[in-house]
């Protein structure tokens, strides 16, 4: 008697998680290829930190110099660095927009990639260029008395990485939420983003100003990740601004992921 054998085949299942971090690749390097093929404005928007410590830092140095113990640039360079971050990652939702209008992302949304994929990857695809400016800026400061200490520099770019992907979480809810009025992405962010940087003392120490004014900034996260930054960059890893520093960014990034994924989702719908 011939006894027949049947095999089961096995399926091969992937984790979740794998699945989302090779969608998550996918979607950041088809979001980093524009960019690399336009080397021009990515070279503009290097270059433009280090305009801004030529005009802006020798005001400062020349009219608060006495105020800044370390000295102006190691006050100010970590400044530059935050600003770069809240400018590039709080108009990334203006990319989406162009993809509505050319309707690049409702061709994305008929492809297998996980929905919170298409913001995670989009997110983490405007930290590559942004890296690419401290490193420039840290280079070209670091002969101009600015102390550069290599610890602490990475654990700053480390966490304005996550601080940018919260924001630009939320860049792109906007842009979702305004998509048939895109004129109002930029009423909109404009009208945050420049109360966010005069309140959080990047560009002028909050010390001397009103008492209101230093109230304010107690509720405003971008002021405890700019008192970390300059705590990290001058070597002070384990200081408690740098702890609070920490909450408000991955805060950030909790709150921009959740209203991100969930209005990516909503866009699809």
């Amino acid at each position: 008697m011939t006894t027949l054998t049947v095999s089961t085949p096995v399926v091969a299942v992937q984790q979740p998680s794998r699945s989302l971090l090779r969608d998550i690749r996918i979607v950041m390097t088809r979001e980093l290829k524009p960019v690399l093929r336009d080397p021009f404005s990515l070279l503009f928007g290097m270059i433009q930190p280090l305009v801004f410590l030529a005009l802006f830092g020798p005001l400062l140095s020349g009219s608060m110099g006495g105020t800044f113990g370390d000295g102006v640039w190691q006050w100010f360079v970590p400044s530059i660095l935050v600003m770069t971050t809240l400018f590039g990652t709080s108009t990334t939702g203006a990319n989406l927009l162009f993809e509505f209008q050319t309707g690049a992302h409702e061709r994305m949304l008929v492809t297998p990639l996980s929905r919170s994929s298409l913001l995670i990857g989009r997110a983490l695809k405007e930290m590559v260029p942004l890296f690419g400016q401290a490193v420039i800026v840290i280079a070209v400061m670091t002969p101009f008395a600015f102390d550069l200490h290599v610890g602490g520099a990475l654990v700053g770019l480390a966490l304005l990485a996550v601080f940018g992907v919260g924001l630009g979480s939320f860049s792109y809810a906007l842009a979702i939420a305004v998509r048939k009025q895109d004129w109002m992405f930029w009423v909109v962010q404009q009208t945050f983003l420049f109360p966010l940087m005069i309140l959080s003392g990047m560009l002028l120490p909050l010390e001397t100003g009103p008492g209101w004014m230093r109230v304010a900034s107690k509720f405003n996260p971008l002021s405890y990740l700019v008192d970390a930054e300059r705590t990290l960059f001058s070597g002070d890893v384990w200081a408690s601004a740098v702890l609070w520093g920490l909450v408000a960014a991955i805060v950030t990034a909790a709150l921009g992921l959740t209203v991100g994924i969930r209005a990516m989702l909503r866009s699809a719908a």
